[in-house]
This record gives structure tokens, sequence and C-alpha cells, in this order.
């Protein structure tokens, strides 16, 4: 009789763990392979099934079922060594109807979100969406059984479906975009006759310059976030042209002005990757990073009342 278990508010990681290395001018995007660049940000692993580890009597009750994503398929496909473990676990999928769970045998623990686990959860995730829609888990999702799998996939059927019929064929890109605060500064001056003004006044004063000072800072806030704010519309409103659906994240740091999501359609790659390097063209100040393809961890939420099976009684 199945018992339920926790509930997870299950989502993708947000935002994308590697990030594009941009040599020079000219949007680049990473693709291929897993290995994040030095200045990859990482976002906090969203929650997993499981919390603690399963209470179990002997050895022989020690091996779980890690799960990195779900497709929709009725074969019973296998990936080879490449899943998460000292030594990469064969990949395999648990079916249910015309949907399956990707999958790995595993020790029945809770995964630290180091950077070797991290990149394996993805490494998987990337190598299925070759082929497949997928639907990705969250990291460190283990489940006791393959029979605890089947009846997730049963219980959140029509769910995963909607979903998986909601983005087939669908790519996730993150655009994050960078500038000098010091360099949009001067630009805003040369065109703002009110704070040329009063920098000339705070460089001429003798005495205290206090009260000029606030106000010019008042003033270079104003318009360095009526700046940000234009120059987001515009690369929103290009982007928008080329893609289905986008998000935008917080910014990371005081010179990310942009960090957004966006969802694109298989046979619009290309057309993508076109735009942002023509959008990055335009702004010789700002800085582009384009990473993807990603599986759609920005476009998927939902909500899962998790059950695992127990013991007959």
């Amino acid at each position: 009789m199945a018992k339920p278990a926790k509930t997870s508010d299950w989502k993708g990681p947000g935002e994308a763990k590697r990030a594009a290395k941009t040599p020079g001018k000219g949007a680049q995007r990473s693709e291929g392979g897993v290995e994040p660049a030095s200045d990859a940000v990482a976002a906090p692993p969203p929650p997993s099934v499981l919390r603690e580890p399963f209470p179990v009597e002997d050895d022989d009750q020690r091996s779980g079922k890690y799960v990195y994503c779900i497709i929709q398929t009725e074969q019973s496909l296998r990936f080879g060594p490449i899943g998460i473990g000292s030594e990469p676990a064969d990949v395999h999928m648990v079916n249910y109807k015309d949907i399956a769970a990707v999958v790995s045998d595993t020790p029945l623990e809770v995964y630290d979100p180091t950077r070797e686990n991290v990149l394996a959860h993805e490494r998987v995730n990337e190598a299925v969406m070759r082929d497949y829609t997928v639907i990705p888990m969250s990291f460190s999702t283990v489940f006791k059984t393959s029979e605890d799998i089947v009846e997730l996939l049963r219980t959140a059927y029509d769910a995963f479906h909607d979903v998986l019929v909601k983005m087939q064929d669908k790519l996730e890109f993150g655009v994050k975009v960078l500038w000098e605060p010091e360099i949009v500064i001067r630009e805003i001056e040369k065109d703002d006759e009110n704070l040329r003004l009063l920098r000339q006044e705070i460089s001429s004063q003798k005495g205290s310059t206090y009260f000029a000072r606030m106000q010019y800072g008042r003033l270079v806030d104003s318009l360095l976030a009526e700046r940000s704010e234009q120059l987001v519309n515009d690369i929103f409103g290009a982007l928008s042209s080329v893609s289905v659906a986008s998000r935008a994240n917080k910014p990371i740091g005081d010179k990310m002005i942009l960090n957004a999501a966006f969802l694109v359609s298989r046979d619009r790659e290309s057309d993508f990757d076109a735009k942002v390097k023509e959008v990055d063209a335009r702004y010789a100040n700002l800085k582009f990073k384009f990473t993807g393809p990603w599986p759609p961890y920005n476009f998927v939420n939902i909500r899962l009342k998790l059950e695992r099976a127990s013991d007959a009684e």
C-alpha cells in the first residue's frame, strides 16, 4: 500500500549552470560537452524528492533509482554508463504507458550538489534531449524502487503528458548581458546636461560638496536604471521574434543588466543564434553571454505530491 511522501515543489534548476566563454566582442554560445567556464554561476539546487536517506535494514536494500528526466516514448532504451556516481552508472528507463523516466541505479542517499555531481546530472539530460523532448527532474531526485517511479508516472501522468506536448521540440537558451557602469555613466553625461552641470559644480566647489554629490548619485542611479530598462526591452523585443517564450531571472552582480531564458523551437535554433549575434553587434559596450541548448528548466513548473510504495501489509 502506498504512503504519501513529502510534497515537493518541483521545478527545473532555474538558471543554467555553465556560462558561455565570450572571447572579445561577438556573442558566442557554449555547446557540446558539459565543462563549465570558470565564471559559471550555479543556481541553488531545487527541492528534491529524497531529503534524507531511507531507513534500511540490511545492505541488500541499499539500492535505489536516481531520476534525471521524463520523456515521451513507449520504447525501453539504454543510454550507456553516463550516470551519476564515482563510476558512471548505466542509464536506462522505467516505462509507464507512453512516457518514461530516465534513471540509473544509485545508493539510497542524498547527493551533494558538487560540481562533479551536477555536471553528471546535466550530462544525462543533454544526451537524452538530443533525440527527445525532456522534462528535467530536480537534482538528487531518488526513489527506492522502480515500482515507486511507476507510481509517480501513473499519478502525474496527465501533468507530465501535457507538459511534454507543450514542450515538444523546444529548447532553452540563456542570454546574459553585462555592462561597465562607469563607461555607461560617461556616455550618459554626454547626453544629459543636468548631469554634466552637477559634475562641473562638484569639481569647482571649494567647500563641502556633500549635497551636490548626493544629488549627482541619485540622478546617476535614476538614469542608469532608465538606460538599463530601455536596453533590456529592446533586447527582449528583438529576440521575441525568434522565440516562443521568455523569462527574466534576477541579474547577478552590479554589471549584469539581463539574465534571461528563452524557449526556442528546435527548427529555429540557427535563427535564434543569428539574432543574438545581430543584437550583440548593435551595442559596442555590452557583453553578451549565450548558453544552450538546455532542457526547458525555466519553463516547467509542476507541483507533485509524490508517493512512495511501502512493503505490503
